[in-house]
């Protein structure tokens, strides 16, 4: 019998790890199925820019897994049963129940409205492609000199500021971080961010605590009132729910515990990836939800896997962190140098060829999770039927 793998979410981590997974091991042997909500790839990277009126190319995932074995099924996890090896689904044929063998849970996370009053009912979202587009309508219907405030200063807050108020120079758009602008970059990168925030016109407020959301203004804790017509809210991420709901190990933040090969610390059928996995890098800090930490720990998983799967070495490649790539714009960008940690270093790329940068990156991305065939020339392995426990977990340095 061929053994299952389920790999729950086709974003970034999920859809790389489903596709680098297909890639190791021979058809006959494993059965890999993608289970994802939506028919198409969103490149969420890009959600500031679908928000500020650009047209985004479609990615139809069925394009995307054609020709790799992976089958594709278009339908929402309701549940998952980690002590029966089950996922509840439901879809257009119903609702139905899938069972595993190995399961890669790729889930990812949702916007995280911190708890604070109002948000739900009044502020607009990024972290999906329907909250883009329900924020890209609404400022499509405002007039000039209408206010915008983005609340949240860090990567996705500062692209969303500086992407509408480049599509919108007719807007008055602001920013309130709680700290100051672009305090976790080097001298250089917050000059630079500082000088495309002025040229842009965006307005700063820094030292701000937002305490409540209202209809056409902010409230912040020092009782002041920010007149805002769309308030954008980009203060970080929550992860999907249904980890939490099962017995598996999770962190406070509800994400699955995962040792270095991105395998569950409580249920060695499950690997978790992208912002659903708890890992830890150098120093013991945990690796931040982001693209450049999701699709390595989609490779990691993947490769131990398909390791153990076929008696082969587990990997023993260190994940790390390499720079912080920011768009401000379509014109301008910054390149954060940093260290394996993910802390800033005194050298930055900026202007032009950051922009430039930050695109192909993107670009490049999105390209691996369509072709990891190309990607990753390797040749499939055949699964050991009977293998003994292969190696020690390894230990990740991102």
């Amino acid at each position: 019998m061929q053994h299952r793998i389920i790999v729950l979410g086709a974003g970034y981590a999920g859809a790389s790890a489903a596709g680098r997974l297909a890639k190791r091991v021979q058809r006959e042997d494993v059965a890999i199925t993608l289970v994802n909500a939506e028919p198409d790839f969103v490149e969420r990277v890009r959600m500031h820019q679908l928000a500020a009126g650009q047209d985004l190319a479609p990615r139809p995932l069925s394009d995307m897994v054609a020709g790799t074995g992976v089958e594709l099924k278009i339908a929402k996890v309701t549940g998952v049963d980690v002590e029966r090896k089950t996922v509840a689904v439901s879809g257009a044929q119903g609702t139905e129940e899938l069972e595993y063998d190995s399961l890669v849970y790729a889930l990812g996370s949702g916007w995280n409205d911190q708890g604070v009053p109002g948000v739900a009912e009044h502020a607009h979202q990024i972290a999906s492609r329907p909250g883009a587009l329900r924020l890209r309508e609404h400022l499509a219907g405002l007039g000039a000199g209408q206010p915008v405030v983005v609340v949240g200063g860090g990567l996705t807050g500062v692209e969303a500021a500086s992407e509408i108020a480049e599509a919108r120079p007719d807007l008055d758009v602001a920013i309130a971080v709680r700290g100051g602008l672009g305090d976790w970059l080097s001298p250089k990168g917050r000059g630079h961010l500082r000088k495309v925030f002025d040229k842009l016109g965006i307005t700063v407020h820094e030292q701000t605590d937002v305490t409540a959301v209202e209809a056409g203004r902010i409230a912040t804790a020092d009782g002041a009132f920010v007149p805002s017509a769309a308030t954008v809210w980009t203060t970080g991420f929550a992860v999907h729910p249904i980890a939490q709901a099962t017995t598996l190990e999770v962190s406070g933040t509800g994400q699955i515990m995962v040792d270095g090969t991105m395998r569950s610390h409580s249920h060695p059928d499950v690997y978790a990836v992208g912002d659903a996995g708890m890992a830890m890098g150098p120093g013991d800090k945990p690796l931040r939800m982001s693209c450049a930490s999701g699709t390595p720990m989609a490779w990691q998983a993947a490769d131990s896997l398909a390791a153990r799967l076929t008696g082969g070495k587990l990997p023993k490649t260190p994940l790390r962190y390499f720079n912080q790539c920011i768009s401000l714009g379509r014109k301008e960008g910054l390149i954060q140098y940093v260290t394996a940690d993910d802390r800033a270093v005194k050298a930055a790329l900026t202007g032009r060829l950051a922009a430039v940068y930050k695109e192909l990156i993107c670009k490049s991305a999105a390209w691996a999770v369509a072709n990891p065939t190309l990607a990753m020339p390797t040749r499939a392995r055949r699964v050991v039927r009977a293998q003994p426990e292969v190696g020690t977990a390894v230990k990740v340095q991102a």
